[in-house]
């Protein structure tokens, strides 16, 4: 009898641990979908909001990019405070700040209040994203996290697939406001279940690295900031120049303070390992990529084409919708090839369709000529995206997974941020808003350049480790 009750009580007790798993996977893939959602929205109304507003690119570039700047400078410091002050906790918080920063975003009546409420929805990111993936990670063993992190980015693609159409039906329907109120009840929603259901975890008991999280912080912005404004001032300005330089002082004052200090927030012996430092690397150029097309595209079929927002947003799916099919494939993938084929051949498939794309588009091509290329390059960055997530985190000790996550996701937006930056150069410098035949050849040549980023992205993604052989490994200790 006591030997049953001591087997019943062992499946209840996997029961309950398979459960609780259950619950983590789908609050940190919902707050992701959030996340993914808001984005994809405002790129579908992108048009609609330059023409509301009547304000310039360069203008319009701010209300996506603000969110990515300040997202990618706090990134590190909300991996840092969640190790110490509780994952959970600090995940909570991001989300209800990111919940405030959207009504806020839905009540702006000018520019310049969106750029700030999007600003403030990056702060809220950058608690929430960082650590989702911390939970997630530490709640699957190592054989089982690449399958969750497919699951994981299969979930946040559904988000892809219906922001653009979701945001064009609100804009033409409604207005533009609305497209962030939607954050409002399902940011709510997971911060009461995650209260309940999601464990508190921790990271190793370190003092918090304040010189670190500042030195960090404001080399991210002092680059960022550098490349936004680059276009707009010009490369010679005194001011772009002051600021790309500072970044670049900064961060090698952040590199050499990281590595004398004991207990530093992100360890320089982690870009020792090829797996870390190559993932991370690949990744930031398919986001710059990745980025900077999603900017565009919607215009494209709105400026170009004369489509409204309802339209464009529907006609943006056969590359958006990949990523809710692919990703978790290119999960399950990773155990049987490994990440080095994944991530290199995703990110030549997305060179292709974009190249492909950036051949054909124009003004008066037939829609179904597009709809391949937008496919490859869909399926390209669907399956290197949770194989470069794999590798990086993989690539570190169970300890240092919040770390190492914070770095993966600060790279790949600075990495978005410098896409939109670069991208919009390009266009402005080819083409503009005067007519379809101006905004396309801009358009050509800014999708050209993301190819060459996501080729590039390729090369780099070659010096990834052959694949590994997983080993099986215990629930990290909450």
């Amino acid at each position: 009898m006591k030997q049953a009750d001591s087997e019943q009580s062992q499946r209840n007790e996997q029961l309950n641990v398979g459960r609780g798993k259950t619950w983590v996977l789908a609050l940190t893939s919902a707050s992701a979908f959030m996340a993914a959602l808001d984005s994809q929205v405002v790129n579908a109304a992108l048009g609609t909001i330059r023409q509301s507003l009547a304000i310039p690119v360069e203008t319009l570039q701010w209300t996506v990019n603000a969110y990515n700047l300040s997202f990618a400078v706090l990134l590190l410091t909300g991996a840092a405070l969640g190790d110490r002050f509780g994952r959970r906790r600090m995940f909570v918080s991001g989300i209800a700040i990111f919940v405030i920063a959207s009504a806020l975003c839905a009540l702006a009546p000018d520019a310049g209040w969106l750029i700030a409420g999007r600003a403030l929805q990056g702060v809220g990111s950058a608690l929430l994203m960082p650590l989702a993936m911390a939970l997630l990670s530490t709640a699957f063993p190592r054989e089982q996290r690449a399958k969750a992190l497919g699951i994981f980015s299969g979930l946040t693609g559904l988000a892809v697939v219906a922001g653009p159409p979701l945001g064009g039906a609100i804009t033409a329907g409604l207005s533009w406001h609305w497209i962030f109120w939607i954050n409002v009840p399902i940011g709510l929603a997971i911060i009461l279940l995650s209260r309940v259901r999601v464990p508190e975890s921790f990271g190793p008991p370190a003092r918090l690295d304040i010189l670190g999280l500042i030195l960090a912080s404001a080399a991210a912005f002092g680059v960022v900031w550098g490349l936004m404004l680059g276009k707009s001032l010009g490369w010679s300005n005194p001011i772009v120049a002051t600021s790309l330089i500072a970044g670049c002082v900064l961060t090698i004052a952040f590199v050499a303070v990281e590595k004398r200090i004991s207990e530093p927030m992100l360890p320089m012996r982690l870009f020792r390992e090829r797996a870390f430092s190559a993932g991370v690397l690949s990744s930031l150029l398919f986001t710059a990529a990745m980025y900077g097309v999603l900017f565009f595209i919607a215009q494209f079929f709105q400026t170009a084409q004369g489509f409204g927002p309802l339209g464009a947003g529907v006609r943006m799916m056969p590359w958006t919708a990949t990523l809710f099919f692919f990703a978790p494939i290119g999960g399950r993938l990773v155990g049987l090839v490994g990440e080095r084929p994944l991530v290199v051949g995703g990110l030549l498939l997305q060179a292709l369709g974009m190249g492909w794309f950036a051949l054909v588009a124009s003004p008066d091509i037939a829609y179904g000529a597009l709809v391949m290329p937008m496919i490859i390059a869909g399926v390209g960055v669907s399956v290197a995206m949770p194989s470069s997530q794999n590798v990086v985190i993989s690539s570190v000790a169970p300890a240092e997974v919040g770390k190492a996550s914070g770095a993966y996701n600060m790279f790949r937006f600075l990495g978005g941020a410098f896409g939109i930056a670069i991208l919009v150069s390009v266009f402005d410098h080819i083409g503009g808003f005067a007519s379809p035949h101006d905004f396309s050849a801009g358009f050509k040549a800014a999708v050209g350049g993301a190819a060459v980023l996501s080729a590039v992205g390729a090369v780099v993604a070659m010096a990834l480790p052959a694949r590994r052989k997983l080993t099986v490994s215990s629930p990290t200790p909450a």
